[in-house]
């Protein structure tokens, strides 16, 4: 007896089943890059990897870009320093590690794309142009996030499942 329910691959939706196992496969090369990008910039900046402590002061007070006042507030304020100091680093590594794992990517996606805006417009030497790599940053997170690419080949495809999403529909805009 067959059924009405389409088959998945990988757990993909329909939606990306349409698409064709080239543009799935190819998302799923997109999260893995991404994932691992950021997972990489953010180890490389734990302490206990690059031998000293993570530091923006120089970077938040010498910033010329739009955002130059709350980037001086923050340099200048040492507890929002501090927390900033520890946020950059572990943020990093956590955003990379769920878009890799593709474990409540959408949000990993949303804080990723969040922190490559602050990337963007803090380094707005726009000499050469308004495109460079923190756009195209914030341009790979938006395709993580929005196509759902968790939901291939990602832990997310098994969270749909469970019982406390399925009690909480609102869960699956965290998850993909």
């Amino acid at each position: 007896m067959t059924t009405n329910q389409p088959a998945t691959v990988f757990g993909a939706g329909a939606y990306l089943q349409r698409a064709g196992n080239g543009a799935t496969s190819l998302l799923v090369a997109v999260r893995l890059v991404v994932g691992y990008w950021f997972l990489h910039a953010g180890w490389t900046k734990f302490a206990f990897v690059a031998g000293e402590p993570f530091d923006a002061s120089g970077y938040l007070a010498n910033a010329e870009s739009p955002l130059a006042w709350l980037f001086e507030i923050v340099a200048g304020t040492p507890w929002l320093l501090e927390f900033t100091n520890v946020m950059i680093p572990l943020g990093e590594f956590l955003i990379g590690l769920g878009i890799l794992l593709g474990a409540m990517t959408r949000l990993a996606a949303f804080f990723g794309g969040f922190l490559m805006v602050l990337f963007y417009l803090g380094n707005a030497d726009w000499v050469n142009g308004y495109v460079n790599g923190d756009l195209m940053g914030l341009l790979l997170f938006a395709i993580v996030g929005v196509l759902a690419t968790g939901r291939v080949l990602g832990v997310d495809a098994v969270l749909e499942h469970t019982a406390v999403v399925q009690q909480r529909p609102w869960l699956r805009y965290l998850l993909g």
